[in-house]
Parts: C-alpha cells; structure tokens; sequence
C-alpha cells in the first residue's frame, strides 16, 4: 500500500518527498497529484487525488471497503468505478482521431491542460454544472504560459465544449445514462469575425522592419506569411520538394482542410524563396536543419519593432491578405481557394474592404442617387430598332 505523487506527464509514480519527476523531469507545484496504490491477494486498486489529505482518506476507505468485501476481490468480482479518465483514454481519443481529423491533437492538448487534472479522477455523474462554473472562474483568473491574467473566452469555451462532447459519447456508447452537466453552464460567445487588417502606414513599417532586421531567415518567415496568406504551420513544416519556382506554385501537404493544394506564387513570393539559401529539406528549417517547432519570440520582436498592436498576432498576416485582395475586388470563390478554405463560408470573415474602399463605393452609390430621373433615362444605351 502506497500514496504517491503522481506525473501527469509522463504518467509515473514518485516519492512524496520528490521535487521533480523522476523519469521526465517535470517540476511538481502546489496543485500536484497523488496517486493511491493498494494491492490485495494480487488485486490492485489505484485512485488519483487532488491533494495528500484526500489521498490518505481516500487509502482508509478503500481498505474499509476490502474488509466489507465490497470489492469482492477473492472471487475477482472487483466493482468496477468508471472515471472521466476511463472514458477518455479508452474510448473517446480512439474515436477522435478516426473522427475528428487534426483537430484531435487540439481535443488531447485542452483535455490534459483543463480537465484532467481538475476531473480526471471524477465519475462522470460526480461531476456538477457548480464545478464547471468553479473551472471557469479559475480559468479566467489563472496566469497563461505567456504570463497574461485568464484564459482566452475561446480556450474557456473549447474546454467545456469538449467536455460536454465526451459526455454525449459515453451517453451513445451507453457507458453513461446520466445528466450532462454542461447543458447547464453558459459558454462564453466569440467574434470570430476579426481580420487584423493592416493600414497602409502599418505596411510600410512592417516592411521597412523586415528590410532592416538582423535574421534574415525570421524576416522571409514573416514576409512568406505576408505575400503568399500561408498558415504557420504550413511555413513550419514547408519542403523545398514542395516548390516549383519555375512554374510559381507551391504545394500544401496535408493542410487544414485535408487535401494537398497546389497553389500559384505571386513574384514577390517567388522572390523571398529564391533568396532562401537551402540548407535541409525544410524551407526554414529549425536547430540541426529539423523541423522548426516555433516562431512566437521572432515575431513578438518583429512586430513590436514595427510598431504594430500588442493584440495582433502572425496569423493576422493571412487575414491581412485576403482582405487586400477583396478590397481590390478578388471575388470571394476565388479567395477561398487560395487560403485553402474547406468551403467558402470559412472565407467571408475575410470580405472586409479598407476604409478608402467604402468611401469609393459610398461615393459612387451618391452620384448615382443624386441624378435626375432624365439623367438617369440619358445613360440607358437604346435598343437598336428593328429593321
């Protein structure tokens, strides 16, 4: 019989007295696991607490239970207690990845962050709306790994959107007969209809800065973001293999919508990649020519030199050009193709004209209302009359 801290990231057990894990490292907080052991006649029971008082309780009921033979143990007709991180290493992640596309590995980052830790012990029917509103308001109040105070609306609403998904499924695979508890909790609404567009004067100064900075290879990261609307993944993990400058086409593998795209590059793209000396398979590729894993120092350096809002972030760089094409009057069908959207609804977030287009458009719209009903009659071009 045993309590130990438990690693929730490498999954292991270790002394009460550890610092850190043993195995991978990690450091352990105030807000650590423990993990309680107890093995009868070759039967184990394992339970995971939020702290070590629990933890001690939790040791004292479970050999209360043994000596009731509530766990029946010597006949191997242990009670089995189905736990929200049953549902979910055995049969939800299984099915979001045949399901769920890419979008899984998202599901499995918010899961092991938010709800593990605060759930992961819990049966799904020992689980309240209270508890969900008690993991909102901590969400909202705790420090981000980028040291800001709360959580994005998005990341809260991801996290019980996810939840209440996991509950659906064990309600279908008919291993939960229960209420869900996130029918009853308010999930924050989100404008996703913003599109950081860049003013002409907030151009130039990104563009001097680049011209300016002092790596190169972080200025072409930015100006490929820029010129060609690509996602950073889809910079991350771009291969010369996957250009042909000689035609200006670039193929996406593997993007977000799921199909390799073969897209058109415009001269100043093709450009930036002829000025890429190539040193690995990858376009700008990481330490030791592998793949790069991240751009959030370069860029937070790049955008603060140029003087850009704190708030707007790399992936405006795409929202920025496909609302400059739209404003300059590319369709929208034709814009969707080239960001790689799945249909075209995904691209109208994107149909936002510049100031200067609306007062064009605007000043138009008062020439025409302004003519006489004569004048209006005069611009109609006749019909030929029949001979």
């Amino acid at each position: 019989m045993a309590i130990n801290i438990f690693c929730l990231e490498c999954k292991t057990s270790n002394a009460l007295t550890a610092k850190t894990c043993s195995k991978c490292g990690a450091v352990f907080t105030r807000d650590k696991k423990y993990r309680v052991c107890v093995s009868v006649k070759g039967q184990r029971i394992t339970r995971l607490c939020d702290n070590l008082t629990i933890a001690r309780e939790t040791e004292t009921a479970i050999k209360t239970d043994m000596l009731r033979d509530e766990f029946d143990i010597t006949a191997h007709r242990k009670k089995k207690v189905v736990t929200l991180s049953d549902i979910w290493d055995q049969h939800y992640l299984a099915w979001a990845k045949s399901n769920k596309a890419k979008s899984w590995v998202t599901d499995d980052f918010f899961y092991r962050k938010h709800i593990l830790p605060c759930f992961g012990s819990k049966t799904l029917d020992s689980i309240s709306s209270f508890d969900l509103e008690r993991l909102k308001a901590e969400m909202k109040q705790a420090t981000t790994p980028q040291g800001k105070k709360g959580y994005a609306d998005a990341t809260v609403r991801h996290v019980l959107v996810l939840l209440g998904s996991i509950y659906n499924r064990a309600a279908e695979w008919k291993l939960y007969a229960g209420e869900n508890p996130c029918k009853a909790v308010k999930k924050p609404k989100l404008n996703n209809q913003v599109t950081e567009f860049l003013s002409d004067d907030e151009m130039k100064r990104l563009l001097d800065t680049l011209d300016a900075w002092s790596c190169k290879e972080s200025a072409d990261f930015v100006r490929i973001a820029l010129f060609v609307g690509l996602r950073k993944s889809e910079i991350l993990k771009l291969k010369w293999s996957d250009l042909d400058l000689d035609r200006k086409t670039i193929t996406l593998r593997d993007p977000k919508n799921g199909f390799d795209t073969v897209l058109p590059l415009n001269d100043e793209a093709v450009n930036v990649f002829r000025g890429i000396e190539r040193t690995s398979e990858y376009v700008l590729p990481g330490p030791g020519g592998e793949l790069k894993r991240s751009f959030r120092k370069p860029w937070y350096a790049i955008r603060q030199a140029a003087g850009l809002p704190e708030s707007y972030r790399l992936h405006g760089l795409r929202h920025n050009f496909a609302s400059h094409l739209v404003s300059n009057g590319v369709d929208l069908f034709t814009v969707s193709k080239l960001l790689s959207h799945r249909d075209l609804q995904t691209s109208t977030r994107y149909a936002h004209l510049s100031d200067g287009a609306l007062r064009q458009a605007t000043a138009l719209g008062g020439k025409v209302l302004a003519k006489t009903q004569s004048e209006r009659e005069a611009d109609v071009i006749p019909l030929r009359e029949k001979r």
